[in-house]
C-alpha cells in the first residue's frame, strides 16, 4: 500500500475509545446503527479513497479543469470515477430516511469523509459542497424546492454550490449587490456577479444548484437586507431542463485544490435567470450560516487530512532515506543511517504527529457536539452541545489550516532538496494547505468571530461548558496515571484563558471594542493551543490498548504538545492584555 492517508488504528481509537461514538446509538435517530455499521461505513470510504481516489490526485493537480467555449471540463480521470464517488452515498448518509439518508451520526460521516479528503480534497469538494446545499434546501426550502432541486442532489445526480462572494465585496457580505426582482409566477429574476465559486461549473453532472445571496428590490442595506435563493444552472420546466442564464465569466487559477475549479459566474446577463426564495426574505445570512459553518468544519478536516498525508509521506521517507551518521559516531566509514535516526528529524515528525492527531480529535469532537445539539432528547443537553460547537468552530476551522501549513512545511523540510520538487507530492500538498486558511472565512475573521461573539455569547456560557469538559478530561487523565505536571499545565491554562477573556470582555463593555479585538488573532492562537492540549490529554488518558507502542506514541505526543506549546500562552495572553498597537497606528505611507 502507498500512503495510508490515516491509520485505521487512529480512527478507531478516536471513534470508540476517546469520543465513545457508540453512545450515540442510544439516541432515537441512530438506534439502527452499531459499531459494526460505523466501521463498515468508514471502511468502504477508506477502500475507495486509497484504491480509486488517491491515484487521481497527482493527475488532477497537474491538469486542472479547463474552460473551453464557456464550459468547464474536468480531468477525464475524475469524470470516470464520479459515479463510484456518488455511489458511496455520503452526500445524504447523515440525513434522515425521509430524504433518502441513513441517519448516520455526524462523527462517523466525518471520519469516513476524512479519507476522501486526504485522497483528493479537490475531488471531495464537489460532494461536500453539494451536501451543504441540499441540507439548506432540506431545512429552509419549500416542499416544491425540496422535491425539484434537493432530491436529485441527495441522489447524486446533481451537484450544488454556495455563491456568496462578489468582486466588490469579498468577505463583506453586508455589501452583496446581486439583485432579485419578484415575478408574477413566484420566482425572482436574479442579476449579478459572483466570484471564487468552487465547483460553480463542470461536466460531472447535468445540473448544478447554486445557493445564492442576493437583495430583493427595495431591501434594506447591510446584512439585514440579504436573502437566499436557489438558482440552478438549468431550471426545471415540466419534464425538461432549460438553460437558466448562469454563465461562466472567468476561471481563477489556484495554487492548490486544483481538481475543483474556482470560477466567476454571471447571473442574468440575458435577463432570464430565475431563482426561488429559500427561507424568509431578508434572512438569507441566518440560513446560509448553516452551510457556512458546515463548510468551515469541512475545511478544518481538509486541513487535517492534507497534513496527515504529508506526515505519512515524510515518515516513510525518513524511514527509508539514508544519510549521515549519529552525532556520537566516530567512524566516518560506518554505514549511513536512515534519517529518522537523527533527533531533529524525529522532532519534526513528532510535531507533525501532534498537529495531525490533535486536529483530528478536535474535528471529531465538534462532530459529536453537532450530533448531540441536533438529536439529544434533553433540551439543556442540546443547548450545551450547541454552545460548545459554536465556540469550537473557529478553532476547528483555523487550527488545522495554520498549524497544518506548518506541518506541511516540516514534511518538505524532512524531504530536503527533494521536498520542493514536483516529483514528490509534499510540494503539491503544501500548496493545497494554504487555501484552507483563506476560504470559508480567513483566520483573521475566525479570530474576530471567536473573541467578538463566541466566547462572550450568553454571558460566557460556552466558556463555562468548556471548563467543565476539560475538568472531566483532567480527572480521567489522573485516573489513567498521566503525569500530574501535564494535567496541571492544562487546567492552569484554562484559568489563564478565562482571566484573559474576562479582561478583554470588560474592555469591550467599557466601549473600547477596537482595543478588545486588537489582538483577536493572537487570542485565537492562544485558545487553539489550549483546545488542542485538551485533545491530547484526552487521547493520552484513553491510550490503554494492547499495542504499547501506540499507547506510548499518544502519550509522547501529549507530552510534546503540552511541554512546548502551553508555555506560549503566557506570552500571548500578555500581548492580548497589553494593547500593543503598532500595527493599528502604522500608516500606509509608512509600510
Amino acid at each position: 500500500m502507498s500512503n495510508p492517508l490515516f491509520r485505521e488504528s487512529d480512527i478507531a481509537f478516536l471513534l470508540h475509545d476517546v469520543l465513545h461514538a457508540e453512545e450515540l446509538t442510544r439516541l432515537a435517530p441512530f438506534t439502527d446503527h452499531d459499531r459494526s455499521s460505523f466501521d463498515m461505513t468508514i471502511e468502504s470510504a477508506r477502500r475507495f479513497a486509497r484504491n480509486t481516489l488517491l491515484p487521481t490526485y497527482k493527475p488532477t493537480d497537474e491538469e486542472p479543469p479547463r474552460l473551453t467555449d464557456g464550459k468547464v471540463l474536468v480531468h477525464p480521470r475524475l469524470k470516470a470515477i464520479y459515479g463510484e464517488l456518488a455511489a458511496l452515498g455520503l452526500v445524504v448518509a447523515g440525513r434522515p430516511p425521509e430524504v433518502g439518508g441513513q441517519h448516520l451520526p455526524r462523527v462517523v460521516h466525518t471520519f469516513a469523509t476524512a479519507y476522501l479528503m486526504a485522497a483528493n480534497l479537490g475531488a471531495y469538494g464537489y460532494v461536500g459542497l453539494a451536501a451543504g446545499a441540499a441540507h439548506l434546501l432540506e431545512t429552509f426550502g419549500s416542499p416544491e424546492l425540496r422535491a425539484t432541486y434537493m432530491t436529485p442532489i441527495y441522489e447524486g445526480r446533481w451537484l450544488g454550490t454556495m455563491a456568496l462572494t462578489e468582486p466588490q465585496a469579498g468577505s463583506s457580505l453586508a455589501d452583496v449587490a446581486t439583485r432579485a426582482t419578484p415575478t408574477p409566477d413566484g420566482s425572482y429574476r436574479i442579476k449579478g456577479a459572483k466570484i471564487f465559486i468552487s465547483g460553480g461549473d463542470h461536466d460531472l453532472t447535468e445540473n448544478i444548484v447554486h445557493m445564492v445571496l442576493a437583495r430583493i428590490d427595495g431591501a434594506p442595506p447591510g446584512t439585514k437586507g440579504v436573502s437566499l435563493f436557489c438558482v440552478p444552472k438549468r431550471r426545471v420546466e415540466g419534464t425538461s431542463l432549460v438553460d437558466n442564464d448562469v454563465a461562466v465569466a472567468g476561471m481563477i487559477h489556484k495554487i492548490g485544490w486544483r481538481a475543483l475549479p474556482s470560477l466567476a459566474l454571471a447571473f442574468g446577463d440575458r435577463g432570464d435567470c430565475h431563482g426561488w426564495l429559500v427561507g424568509q426574505p431578508h434572512r438569507g445570512l441566518n440560513a446560509m450560516f448553516q452551510m457556512m459553518n458546515e463548510a468551515r468544519i469541512m475545511v478544518g478536516m481538509n486541513g487535517v487530512a492534507t497534513a496527515s498525508v504529508a506526515y505519512h509521506e515524510s515518515l516513510a521517507y525518513a524511514l527509508e532515506r539514508t544519510q549521515g551518521r549519529p552525532v556520537e559516531a566516530k567512524d566516518p566509514t560506518a554505514p549511513q543511517v536512515p534519517i529518522v535516526e537523527h533527533a531533529d528529524v524525529r522532532r519534526m515528525l513528532l510535531r507533525q504527529k501532534a498537529i495531525v492527531e490533535g486536529g483530528l480529535c478536535l474535528i471529531g469532537r465538534t462532530a459529536i457536539y453537532a450530533d448531540l445539539a441536533e438529536h439529544a432528547p434533553d433540551a439543556s443537553v442540546r443547548a450545551r452541545a450547541q454552545r460548545l460547537l459554536d465556540l469550537l468552530t473557529p478553532v476547528a476551522k483555523s487550527f488545522p489550516a495554520e498549524r497544518g501549513f506548518e506541518a506541511n512545511a516540516l514534511a518538505i523540510q524532512i524531504h530536503g532538496g527533494y521536498g520542493y520538487t514536483s516529483e514528490y507530492v509534499v510540494e503539491a500538498l503544501m500548496r493545497d494547505q494554504k487555501l484552507n486558511s483563506i476560504h470559508e472565512g480567513t483566520t483573521g475573521i475566525q479570530g474576530l468571530d471567536l473573541l467578538g461573539r463566541k466566547v462572550v455569547a450568553d454571558g460566557g456560557a460556552g466558556l463555562v461548558a468548556l471548563r467543565e469538559e476539560i475538568t472531566a478530561t483532567a480527572a480521567a487523565a489522573r485516573t489513567a496515571g498521566i503525569d500530574e505536571r501535564l494535567v496541571v499545565a492544562v487546567t492552569d491554562a484554562v484559568s489563564t484563558v478565562e482571566s484573559l477573556t474576562a479582561a478583554l470582555a470588560a474592555k469591550g463593555l467599557g466601549g473600547d471594542v477596537g482595543g478588545m479585538l486588537l489582538h483577536s488573532s493572537d487570542y485565537l492562537e492562544l485558545f487553539g493551543i489550549l483546545v488542542i492540549a485538551w485533545q491530547h490529554l484526552a487521547m493520552a488518558a484513553a491510550a490503554n490498548t494492547a499495542d504499547q507502542d501506540f499507547n506510548s506514541g499518544k502519550r509522547l505526543s501529549a507530552e510534546y504538545w503540552i511541554a512546548t506549546e502551553i508555555p506560549r500562552l503566557t506570552m500571548l495572553a500578555e500581548l492580548c492584555r497589553s494593547g500593543e498597537d503598532s500595527y493599528r497606528r502604522v500608516r500606509a505611507r509608512e509600510l
